[in-house]
């Protein structure tokens, strides 16, 4: 039951050319001497982080990733060409690791961010090098480099960009079956979850975003119980997670209390994932007519005083929620466009921001 996306691939960077053992030789020169030029270096490959891609799906279909090798040197002192690198995208948040030495090679964590897995090999020396007042005609020359050859496994924790938060029956697998083509189980009862859902929510050709149905919380979640809080550390760098209440719960309990207590759960687990922006989704307002859902909903925000982000929804019944699929994509669309800001201001500054920049998501905006 893991909530981790992971592959294993095969990197390997191009060999360096040879040297060129090259001897010249021209009509009217009868001593020509060596002019073997260097072997290219090899191509290498290098991992790149792209915020558009959300998963390591590509890589069950293509898991041999080879650069191209340098060329040899030629006569007349030319350089061999060197080889072509080879640029494999990966998603933000990718783990990548050496599966022989153990080792951990790094994170790619931002949009563009290079790094190099497999060097390329360095390209060999021609004989020109190695004249000499006592040795004028060299055959010696310096073959190329082998590239480097690793077997790697990439690891991406951070599947979604929305996570769905709730008690067990709160209508998770619901909502995500109407806002993506994701089909988790669904029934009346507890528990059907058992397993992370992911779906894909479409907003047109270029623009979508990841939601993550994790499996209910429970009372004591924090201390071990239940399912969910195996999931919950794997949502830390989701931007934004919906908590959803159900308005007509089959116990009859207080929505009220029950974010109270879910509250609770997250801040026992970690306070990092308490304070990430979080929305309340009251759910099932098909189940209550249009007024008392309307006053059941003001009655728990009133209750809870809260001030952020609401909203009101029916999944079965599609009520309310293209209108909050649009606001969560323009929440996120701004968080993103907030973070390539701060990195450009960094960029051409050279200083850090503050620690805790403006967020859209959570904040008010600026004066």
């Amino acid at each position: 039951m893991k909530f981790v996306d992971e592959a294993s691939i095969r990197v390997q960077a191009g060999k360096g050319g040879d040297g060129s053992p090259s001897m010249r030789r021209e009509k009217y020169v009868p001593f020509g001497g060596p002019d073997g030029g260097d072997g290219g270096r090899g191509g290498s490959v290098i991992l790149e982080g792209d915020s558009g891609l959300n998963t390591l799906v590509d890589f069950r279909h293509q898991r041999l990733f080879k650069a191209q090798n340098g060329e040899p040197g030629r006569g007349k002192q030319m350089a061999g060409k060197g080889g072509e690198d080879v640029v494999v995208r990966v998603p933000l948040g990718t783990i990548v690791t050496d599966e022989e030495a153990g080792e951990a090679l790094g994170e790619v964590t931002t949009h563009g961010q290079r790094m190099v897995v497999a060097q390329g090999g360095k390209g060999g020396l021609g004989n020109v090098h190695f004249k000499s007042s006592t040795n004028r005609a060299p055959r010696k020359t310096i073959p190329g480099e082998a590239g480097q050859q690793r077997q790697l496994h990439l690891e991406l924790k951070v599947l979604a960009d929305v996570g769905l938060l709730g008690f067990p029956n709160a209508g998770k697998s619901t909502f995500i079956s109407a806002v993506s083509a994701a089909r988790p189980k669904v029934a009346d009862y507890p528990f059907t979850t058992l397993h992370p859902n992911l779906g894909v929510v479409r907003i047109d050709t270029e623009r979508s975003f990841v939601v993550a149905d994790i499996p209910g919380i429970i009372e004591g979640a924090a201390e071990g119980a239940g399912l969910g809080i195996q999931f919950l550390k794997h949502l830390a760098r989701t931007g934004l997670l919906l908590h959803l209440v159900d308005l007509a719960p089959i116990d009859g309990k207080d929505p009220a209390e029950s974010v109270r207590e879910l509250e609770q759960e997250l801040l026992k687990y970690d306070n990092a994932l308490a304070d990430k922006p979080r929305w309340l989704v009251f759910t099932k307002a098909d189940q209550l007519s249009a007024e008392d859902a309307e006053s059941r909903v003001n009655e728990v925000l009133g209750e809870l005083a809260w001030e952020g982000e609401w909203a009101l929804v029916s999944a079965v019944a599609h009520q309310g929620t293209d209108e909050l699929v649009q606001r969560i994509n323009r929440a996120l669309e701004a968080r993103e466009t907030a973070r390539q800001e701060d990195e450009l201001i960094e960029e051409r500054f050279g200083e850090a921001l503050p620690e805790e920049p403006y967020d859209p998501l959570k904040d008010e905006p600026p004066a």
